[in-house]
C-alpha cells in the first residue's frame, strides 16, 4: 500500500536516464512518480491496541520434564515452562501432578512464569521485587532458601547474615533488602491490628489478624498467635509478639 506523488518536469530541467526512457529507447516525457509508503517501520511489531496482556495466577497439571532451574507442566495440551525453586524442582516427579501459584513476569521482548508452592511465598516473592536492585531471579533464590516465616522475622531482627549466606546475595543487597522491607513486613502486622477475627479470643485477635496479612492462612495464624501469647511477657508490643508467632512457624 502506498500513496503516489505525481511532479511535473519544469521546462529547463535535466531528463531522467534508464527508467525514464520509453519504448524503443525514446525519452518519456510527462510527471515522474514518486511512491511514499505508508505503515510501520521495517521490523517493527503490531501494538494490540486495547488488549491486557494474559495474566496466569497459577498453573495445575502433569509434570513433563524438570530441567536445573525450571520444569514444565503440561495443562489440556500445553506445556508450560515455570522457573521454581531447587526444594519446588526436588520434589516435582515427572508423570506426577502439581499445581503452583504464579507470577507471570510480561515485558515487552519476554514472558516467563515463577512458580510456588503456596499463597505466603508468592506475596513475599511479590515484596521482594519491590525492593531496587532485586528481579525475579534473585527474588525466587532467597524464596527458596529458607522458610517464609524465617525470612521474614530475619528482615524485622535486621539479621542480614541470613540472607548474606544465600547464594547470590552480598552484603549491599542484604542491607537494602533489610532497609526496603522492614517497615513493610512490620507495618502490615501493625496495620492489621485493628481487625476482628471470628473466633479468636481477643488477645490473639491482632497477632492472628498480623500473620494474615503476612499472607499465612487462618489456621496457621492461630496456632502460632496462641504459641505466641503462651510465650509472652509482660510489656512485650504487637511486634514482639508477632516475632515469636513467626519462630513457631518457621520450626513447623
Amino acid at each position: 500500500m502506498g500513496r503516489e506523488l505525481r511532479t511535473a518536469r519544469g521546462p529547463g530541467r535535466g531528463r531522467a536516464r534508464g527508467a525514464g526512457h520509453g519504448p524503443g529507447g525514446g525519452r518519456a516525457d510527462g510527471p515522474r512518480r514518486i511512491v511514499v509508503r505508508a505503515g510501520r517501520p521495517r521490523g517493527a511489531r503490531p501494538r494490540p491496541q486495547g488488549r491486557e496482556p494474559l495474566v496466569i495466577a497459577s498453573v495445575e497439571g502433569i509434570v513433563g520434564a524438570v530441567a536445573f532451574d525450571s520444569l514444565v507442566i503440561e495443562v489440556g495440551g500445553i506445556g508450560y515452562r515455570v522457573f521454581a525453586s531447587p526444594s519446588v524442582l526436588a520434589t516435582a516427579t515427572p508423570g506426577g501432578r502439581l499445581k503452583l501459584h504464579t507470577y507471570h513476569l510480561v515485558r515487552e521482548d519476554q514472558q516467563a512464569l515463577y512458580g510456588f508452592r503456596t499463597v505466603e511465598e508468592l506475596g513475599f516473592f511479590n515484596l521482594l521485587l519491590t525492593v531496587t536492585g532485586v528481579g525475579p531471579k534473585v527474588a525466587l533464590a532467597i524464596v527458596g532458601s529458607r522458610a517464609t516465616a524465617e525470612l521474614q522475622l530475619a528482615i524485622l531482627q535486621q539479621d542480614q547474615a541470613m540472607l548474606v549466606a544465600i547464594p547470590g546475595i552480598g552484603r549491599k543487597l542484604a542491607e537494602r533488602v533489610i532497609f526496603e522491607l522492614k517497615e513493610k513486613v512490620a507495618a502490615a502486622g501493625v496495620a492489621a491490628a485493628s481487625t476482628v477475627v471470628a473466633g479468636v479470643p481477643s488477645g490473639d485477635g491482632d497477632v492472628v489478624a498480623a500473620l494474615q496479612a503476612l499472607g499465612y492462612s487462618l489456621g496457621e495464624a492461630r496456632e502460632a498467635a496462641r504459641i505466641a501469647i503462651a510465650g509472652s511477657k509482660v510489656g512485650d508490643s504487637l511486634e514482639d509478639r508477632v516475632k515469636t508467632a513467626l519462630r513457631a512457624l518457621a520450626r513447623d
